[in-house]
């Protein structure tokens, strides 16, 4: 008969019992970190771009450019960086852009994924939080969060490059039916729109933080779908305003009756004005400039609450259809345009 090796002895408490199972480290904010750039950072910026100080220095402009700060000899780097970096010398080497052009390209990625990133990980840390909250978490919000991030991360950096090349061919568009011969294919006419909340202020000092939250997201949402289902564009919320851009005083009309019948109704938010003023903007890097956006903005300090007022081409585009109104009002002092002589504007059914 052989012999068996000798067994470890099994460990038992004193009351007999088996001890549990040792249990894993919950992530921590680095575990996060690593999964989403696939490394953690080991690379100083001399390491990733090893070649002369002017190279070096245009590295360090265009990290800058897209939102993060000189490192120094910090190893803050990891291998993606490098690649990204390597990617944006060589277009600027290559002659496809020059330096100043790949910069404020590089500034506008690094912006517009800066806001994306936070609005993303604020709505995903909400929806974590109600994981946990019903029980369907992991017991440690850290670890919730990763598997969040696992399942979700490959499905939409697809869907950002899609939505990048969508957007992209619409923008074309738009500079497109501007002509090709216009001497500034930046300056176009549009009706501007300027959404605001009446009395916000007042209104954020006597709710909760996570009443004022809402109330700003239900108000931007509603917003963003109203314009963009009325064929405009939203350019930029600030909060308690939205400000939009349609192609026509029309389309703006209708957009703004839109957002008023639907907020103003809305006993969850506070009433809304809307002003309207249509003239030509400089539009670049995303925003637009000019006359028309600042008199938008202005025609809401004279506006009652759920009315849309707009300056005088805005009205005289549309009174001349059936189905709007345009009333003037008294001639108001509009503050940096002087005394003008506002109309209340609205479409009818």
């Amino acid at each position: 008969m052989t012999d068996l090796p000798p067994t470890e002895p099994e460990v038992t408490s004193a009351a007999g019992e088996r001890p549990a199972p040792e249990q894993p480290e919950p992530p921590t904010r680095e575990d996060l970190e690593r999964e989403i750039l696939g490394e953690h950072p080991h690379l100083t910026s001399a390491e990733i771009v090893s070649r002369d100080d002017a190279t070096i220095e245009r590295a360090r402009v265009l990290w800058r450019a897209l939102g993060f700060p000189d490192a120094g000899e910090t190893a803050a780097f990891t291998s993606s960086d490098k690649e990204a970096m390597a990617l944006l010398l060589s277009l600027v080497e290559s002659g496809a852009l020059d330096f100043e052009v790949a910069v404020k390209m590089t500034r506008a990625v690094g912006r517009t994924m800066a806001r994306l990133a936070d609005w993303q990980v604020a709505t995903l840390s909400d929806y974590v939080e109600q994981l946990e909250h019903d029980g369907m978490g992991t017991g440690s919000r850290l670890s919730t969060g990763l598997d969040v991030i696992r399942n979700v991360e490959p499905s939409f950096e697809e869907l950002m490059t899609y939505a990048w090349r969508r957007h992209l061919a619409a923008s074309v568009g738009r500079v497109e039916a501007l002509g090709a011969t216009d001497s500034d294919l930046h300056t176009v006419t549009v009706t501007v729109g300027f959404a605001d909340l009446v009395s916000f202020t007042q209104l954020s000092t006597d709710i909760t933080q996570e009443r004022l939250a809402e109330m700003v997201e239900g108000f931007e949402s509603l917003c963003a779908d109203l314009v963009t289902g009325g064929g405009g564009r939203v350019i930029k919320t600030l909060g308690d305003s939205v400000l939009f851009i349609a192609d026509s005083p029309r389309a703006g009309v209708d957009i703004a009756s839109a957002i008023v019948d639907r907020i103003g109704g809305d006993d969850r938010l506070p009433d809304v004005h809307v002003g309207l003023a249509t003239g030509p903007v400089v539009m670049r890097f995303g925003d637009v400039f000019g006359s028309p956006v600042n008199l938008a903005s202005r025609l809401t300090t004279v506006a009652r609450r759920n009315r849309v007022i707009a300056d005088q081409p805005t009205a005289d585009a549309v009174a001349m259809l059936d189905a709007y109104t345009a009333r003037p009002l008294s001639e108001r002092p509009i503050r940096g345009f002087g005394p003008i002589h506002p109309f209340a504007v609205r479409r009818l059914s």
